[in-house]
This record gives C-alpha cells, sequence and structure tokens, in this order.
C-alpha cells in the first residue's frame, strides 16, 4: 500500500515547494541515526516521499532571455608595470 507523500511530510496539497522542502530536513533532523530517538522505517517513507513530490512535473519557466555579447573597448597597449622616479640614498 503506497502512502500519499503530502500526509507523510505532513503538508497541505497546496504547499509551496519550500514548504515541502523545510518539512522534509525537519523530519530528516528528527528521524536520522544519529538523532536521540531515530527511527529508520519512518525515515525511509520521509525520503520516498519527497523523492516522490520533489520529480513531480512543475509548472513550466517563463523562457529566459539569451544571453548577449558583450563587446569591450580595445585596449590601447600599456606597458605591464608602472614605475615612478626612482630615488637613490646616499
Amino acid at each position: 500500500m503506497t502512502m500519499d507523500p503530502y500526509a507523510v511530510l505532513g503538508v497541505p496539497r497546496e504547499a509551496t515547494p519550500a514548504e515541502i522542502t523545510a518539512a522534509y530536513r525537519r523530519l530528516v533532523r528528527a528521524l536520522h541515526p544519529d538523532a536521540p530517538e531515530p527511527d529508520p522505517g519512518r525515515l525511509a517513507e520521509v525520503l520516498a516521499a519527497y523523492r516522490e513530490l520533489r520529480d513531480s512535473p512543475r509548472p513550466a519557466e517563463p523562457p529566459r532571455p539569451e544571453p548577449r555579447a558583450v563587446r569591450r573597448p580595445a585596449r590601447r597597449w600599456e606597458p605591464d608595470i608602472r614605475a615612478g622616479p626612482v630615488r637613490r640614498e646616499r
């Protein structure tokens, strides 16, 4: 029997991707093997639910404009080292 991924993560079906990620991270911190009360079975359910929601198709993003080439003005030749007047101590 497959569980509802929204119910496993404890978020409503209208949850935003940011809310889903926040719920996932909170549960992973609580259920992790290094936590005070680990639960490997529940952790596996949370990981599977998040994987399912993360990989679900999302609305298409608006197209991004294509990058344009930037033309820079030609540089005049200049020496690599600039040295000022040298002062000699006597």
